[in-house]
């Protein structure tokens, strides 16, 4: 195996470096949640709301993206910027404001904004690659955890005052923007600019691998933002410290990227579907046990952490490697973008939903809730991989290896 300093191994780890900067405006409210509650005097609910928001800013940024073929009308470095930028100025408003109502409506922005972010960044990342595509989004990929963790990271060096988590976290969501846009270059299998097609959309949502795969995808949304949303609040209830909980939530969220880089290996080595099923396999397996170990001693309770955040997110490259794959190489962003979309729905169900639960009956059953979506995305990863065009067995070439390290 050959780590090569190559233009696309370069490009990989100059996006994915970006992304990891680019994303770290998402769980922003999350990482102070504490603080907030106290200068806002928030409700459970009003709490719940600042995390959902910015699932359904991000789907209705999606929709307008997909409806109009915009993710594939303007080139994904450009949308990368423009996604940064204005995600930035929307978050950093928020040390501005006093009160539930005004940071809502921000953070709504935020996720719309966002939403030309991910995507783009994915679809730029995918014209580098033919061979060895599984690894380099799962290298994105695990760039996202890494960047959705960071204000974790943040808040945990010192209780940095909620204004300041804000400004630092949106600085760095510009500062990913604008490197993208100066220093990242189309790749060599990039598509020429889609004119606006709406019946692209119908085409693409009728492909049975499309279908199964953002079936796969769906189950994996259920639990993955609930998780990452409630860590830093399921660890306070373990270690009774703010700080702590920030620095267990980030170590948790932040195991992802590695888990993410592995899937990817095995997906190149085997198929698609089976590297996502394993990951489903862990996570949820881990989703039925973890709630009910609060109590438990503390190593095995950060122990048990690590390994979900490692899987939980380990198979979302590869659901988004097989649209890549299967789609029509002109309308990749609109696919992507759609099947992101309707997974970021269903997400704002569990993440709401988890704390109701805990309030009731405890982690354990919150938690225990989120083990059904990976089930289902095991089913929808076997009928792939049995189905009437299984997947090929994918032999990756040494020269598509990269470092996961920057």
């Amino acid at each position: 195996m050959r780590f090569e300093s190559t233009p696309q191994n370069r490009q990989l780890r100059l996006l994915a470096f970006a992304l990891v900067l680019s994303m770290s405006t998402w769980f922003s409210t999350a990482a102070v949640l504490g603080q907030l509650r106290e200068a806002w005097d928030l409700t459970s609910a009003q709490a719940s709301w600042l995390t959902i928001v910015v699932q359904l800013g991000f789907v209705a940024g999606a929709v307008s993206s997909s409806v109009s073929n915009l993710a594939d009308r303007i080139a994904p470095l450009q949308l990368v910027f423009l996604g940064s930028a204005g995600a930035a100025v929307a978050n950093a408003s928020i040390a501005f404001v006093d009160g539930f109502g005004p940071a809502v409506v921000l953070r709504f922005i935020t996720g719309a904004f966002l939403a030309l972010v991910y995507p783009p960044a994915l679809k730029a990342m995918s014209s580098w690659y033919r061979t060895g595509r599984g690894l380099a989004l799962g290298v994105m990929i695990g760039a996202l955890a890494a960047g959705s963790a960071l204000p974790h990271l943040l808040n945990g060096l010192g209780g940095l005052d909620w204004r300041l988590t804000f400004l630092l976290a949106s600085g760095l969501t510009l500062l990913g923007g604008s490197v993208a846009s100066r220093f990242g270059v189309p790749g060599p299998h990039s598509s020429a600019p889609a004119v606006f097609d709406l019946s692209q959309i119908g085409l693409i949502v009728r492909d049975r691998k499309f279908v199964l795969a953002s079936i796969g995808y769906f189950g994996h949304m259920w639990e993955l933002y609930a998780m990452w949303a409630w860590m830093a609040a399921f660890y306070f209830d373990v270690l009774g410290s703010t700080r702590q909980a920030s620095f267990a939530a980030f170590s948790v969220i932040a195991a992802g990227a590695a888990g993410s880089v592995y899937a990817g290996l095995v997906s190149d080595r085997r198929t698609r579907s089976e590297a996502a099923a394993l990951a489903l396999r862990w996570s949820g397996s881990v989703a039925v046990v973890a709630g009910f170990l609060v109590d438990a001693p503390r190593p095995i309770v950060m122990a048990i952490g690590l390994v979900w955040g490692f899987w939980v997110v380990a198979d979302s490259a590869q659901f988004s490697t097989i649209v890549t794959e299967t789609c029509p190489p002109a309308y990749i962003g609109t696919a992507l973008t759609i099947q992101l979309a309707a997974g970021f729905v269903l997400s704002v169900f569990t993440i709401f939903l988890v704390p109701v639960i805990r309030d009731a009956h405890g982690w354990g059953w919150a938690f225990l809730m989120l083990a059904p979506g990976p089930l289902i995305g095991m089913w929808a990863m076997r009928a792939l991989r049995m189905g009437p065009e299984p997947e090929p067995v994918v032999e990756a070439q040494p020269e598509v290896f990269v470092s996961p390290f920057f």
